[in-house]
């Protein structure tokens, strides 16, 4: 049962983050269907990020010294350089859809079609090779929380809860959970967050009581990348042992599947998160699992199995969706 809660939560929490990446852009009105392109350059930067920086003396000092609290750091630090990265990359669809009012599906599958072919570009140009990976060691020794690294002997037996909590589990994972509740309040709480929302229901109705429509899409599309750029390196450092190499295996569309199926609305989607990550934990770990292992079905269909709960489930919910009414719609000043 540890072992379940602790992988669902991390593959739950990439979608998580990245699903109210989607809501920010759309909310102001902007469809960010480059979720995934995102995910893919954030993967990329932030793995790049960790690699440079485990070549200075320092940090290789303090993982030999045991320094735990310092490589606690430099996780933190690669999480904000790829969120940073991230909302420079989504200025581009930004760009496209305030400025030259393109359309803005277009635009978000050209970046998609962009990020993954200049990630491998860049890859080949940095190490000469398919794949980035860290100069030495993995993300689980480098990064996870153990119980030897806060000082308990690894055989000591806790509660289940604790060992939940603070046994093999990444930072990462902590951050964006509180970053999801901070926002999901930031969205719904605030002035700011009413602002944004307006200008994705009415954004002829924000612009006369003098909200500035074109500012504030800026606003929720670039927090909508800085939020992708992070799940997309949370997502290398948790499940593919910190490395990058221009895919993240469909996570940036089912964060959009996770997003229709949450209704837009941020309890919703982390209860969506939870249960595409149990399927994630399925098709990963079923050979481990008894009963499903002795079933006898084939290993193709577990790893089909999330993306066919995907569709299943877009199938039935989406008919009861409702979207911000003025998604996708490029704003026009003297249009009433």
């Amino acid at each position: 049962m540890v072992d379940l809660i602790q992988k669902t939560l991390l593959y739950a929490v990439p979608l998580m983050i990245v699903a109210l990446a989607g809501v920010f852009a759309e909310r102001s009105g902007i469809i960010n269907l480059a979720l995934e392109g995102i995910m893919i350059f954030g993967a990329f930067v932030g793995v790049w990020f960790v690699r440079v920086v485990q070549e200075w003396g320092w940090f290789a000092e303090a993982k030999a010294n045991g320094d735990w609290l310092a490589l606690q750091g430099f996780e933190l630090l690669a999480m904000v350089v790829a969120a940073a990265l991230g909302a420079v990359f989504s200025l581009l669809l930004s760009f496209a859809s305030v400025n030259l009012k393109a359309d803005q599906t277009i635009g978000g599958t050209a970046l998609n079609l962009m990020a993954p072919a200049l990630v491998l570009f860049l890859i080949r140009i940095l190490a000469n090779q398919s794949t980035l990976y860290m100069a030495e060691g993995d993300a689980a020794s480098w990064f996870m929380i153990k119980k030897s690294t806060l000082g308990i002997d690894s055989s000591t037996e806790l509660n289940p809860i604790l060992e939940i909590l603070i046994n093999k589990v990444y930072l990462a994972t902590y951050v964006c959970i509180i970053l999801f509740v901070i926002l999901s309040i930031l969205l719904y709480k605030t002035r700011f967050g009413l602002r944004l929302r307006s200008c994705g229901e009415n954004p002829q109705a924000a612009d006369s009581l003098g909200i500035n429509v074109y500012r504030m899409r800026y606003a929720g599309t670039t927090i909508s990348g800085a939020l992708a750029g992070l799940g997309g390196f949370v997502y290398a450092l948790t499940t593919a042992g910190c490395s990058a190499n221009g895919d993240v295996a469909g996570f940036g569309f089912l964060a959009l599947a996770v997003m229709i199926f949450g209704n837009w609305k941020p309890l919703n989607i982390a209860g969506a998160a939870l249960l595409f990550g149990l399927f994630k934990y399925i098709a990963a770990s079923y050979s481990s699992i008894e009963v499903l292992n002795n079933l006898g079905i084939s290993s193709y269909f577990y790893r089909l199995l999330p993306y066919l709960v995907t569709l299943i489930v877009l199938a039935f919910t989406s008919k009861k969706s409702r979207a911000p009414k003025a998604e996708g719609i490029p704003y026009d000043k003297g249009q009433r």
